[in-house]
């Protein structure tokens, strides 16, 4: 228990982390009406939102690489927006998905490779992470 609220913590603070150093803003919070006029961005949160609530979590996370465009930042907000909603799940519910917390850690890892975002850059050692 006190490893998963470890590990939880940690991914609070890379994802407000990275919107520090990526977004200016002291936490990340996305309000996606607010960031884009584009029906395909907002069709595709919804759709985010509803797979997490049903805890369809791996197929959620498929749908996100899918459609991922690294020339647009919305995406990189979508996904820490997505990370920081599954991480917020509890243990229970990450079971019953069949997601589990380091996975979190993974995926927001892939997705700063698909942008090309290095840890160090984030002044972020993997060791802190």
């Amino acid at each position: 228990m006190y490893h998963q609220d470890w590990i939880m913590r940690q991914i609070t603070s890379f994802i407000d982390m990275i919107g520090k150093v990526l977004f200016k803003k002291d936490s990340f919070e996305l309000n996606i009406h607010g960031e884009s006029n584009s029906e395909k961005i907002h069709l595709l949160y919804e759709r985010l939102i509803n797979l997490i609530n049903n805890l369809k979590v791996n197929e959620a996370e498929d749908l996100l690489f899918e459609n991922i465009e690294t020339n647009d930042l919305i995406y990189i907000k979508i996904a820490m927006d997505f990370y920081d909603k599954v991480n917020k799940l509890s243990d229970e519910e990450l079971e019953e998905a069949d997601f589990s917390r380091e996975e979190i850690k993974l995926g927001l890892e892939d997705i700063l490779r698909l942008y090309g975002i290095k840890f160090e850059s984030l002044g972020i050692s993997r060791k802190e992470y």
